[in-house]
């Protein structure tokens, strides 16, 4: 199965993100949104990043330049879907509308097409049900910065075929991912641990064991993560955190209850650096 051009719908932080290694991959790429405003958000910060990669020597001039001859913004999914060999979905973490945008792509992408969905918990198996190609669809659960993160999580629901899988750890390869194929289950591996780590962290802060600075920094330095769960978090988006705990509950019990802590700052528009503010406060920081 080749894979020559790559549809990406949503020009958020995720779709933008994908995009931008769809066309440094060497794939024809179409950035697909609705909103014409986030669609030339998204193609300025592709272009940013390019130039950042150029300028600290990660991307040749070259590379820059044909990955911009290779990318396309789109407004219309018709103008998205119409001649992609593969689509890759990046709207809100909403099952109702990934259903309703894949019964959409069924109906007016290619039938070869593989339909993916970048969904970080969320039923890859509901989502095929609604299309008659279910062996074509799969989950890449991508990370955030796209650009950065190395991994790519690649999510076989109940009928994806073994040609899909496949393909999908091509194109990864030649995005500059490393593959880990998972089989379909809540929050998959990534989601499911890291949802629990950071709702671990809210009830702890909650309880008062330790301040959110001292958390995140025993964990970055005792257990070696990266990044601590609050940082995460915010970063992330404590709403898309939330909805992803609430899945987690209702599949997998209780002990995914979300803390009432983030269930509080979630009510009080404390969504993390998107908005300003979350666990920390970034107003007036870049």
């Amino acid at each position: 199965m080749s894979i020559r051009t790559v549809s990406v719908l949503g020009a958020g932080l995720m779709g933008r993100g994908i995009a931008y290694v769809s066309a440094l991959g060497g794939y024809e790429t179409r950035l697909q949104d609705t909103s014409k405003a986030a669609l030339d958000k998204g193609l300025a910060e592709i272009d940013a990043i390019l130039e950042k990669g150029v300028a600290v020597g990660k991307v040749a001039d070259s590379d820059a330049i044909a990955s911009r001859q290779r990318l396309r913004g789109v407004t219309s999914i018709e103008a998205a879907a119409d001649e992609a060999d593969l689509v890759i979905e990046a709207v809100p973490e909403r099952i109702d509308l990934k259903v309703e945008i894949f019964a959409q792509l069924d109906k007016i992408a290619p039938k070869h097409a593989i339909l993916a969905s970048n969904t970080s918990s969320l039923s890859i198996t509901e989502m095929a049900a609604a299309t008659g190609r279910a062996p074509l669809v799969v989950g890449l659960h991508f990370f955030n910065p796209v650009h950065r993160m190395k991994l790519l999580e690649i999510v076989r629901a109940l009928e994806t075929s073994d040609e899909t899988i496949a393909a999908c750890e091509a194109v990864g390869a030649r995005m500059g991912k490393d593959c880990v194929t998972v089989r379909e289950s809540p929050g998959f591996v990534t989601s499911r641990i890291n949802a629990m780590i950071g709702n671990e962290a809210f009830y702890m802060l909650q309880e008062g064991v330790a301040s959110a600075e001292d958390i995140d920094k025993a964990l970055k330095l005792g257990l070696n993560h990266p990044m601590g769960p609050f940082e995460l978090v915010d970063l992330v988006g404590l709403d898309t955190r939330l909805s992803i705990l609430r899945f987690l509950h209702r599949s997998l019990g209780e002990k995914f209850r979300p803390c009432p802590l983030i269930e509080q700052y979630v009510a009080a528009g404390r969504l993390g650096r998107k908005a300003g503010r979350g666990v920390y406060d970034y107003a007036g920081k870049a």
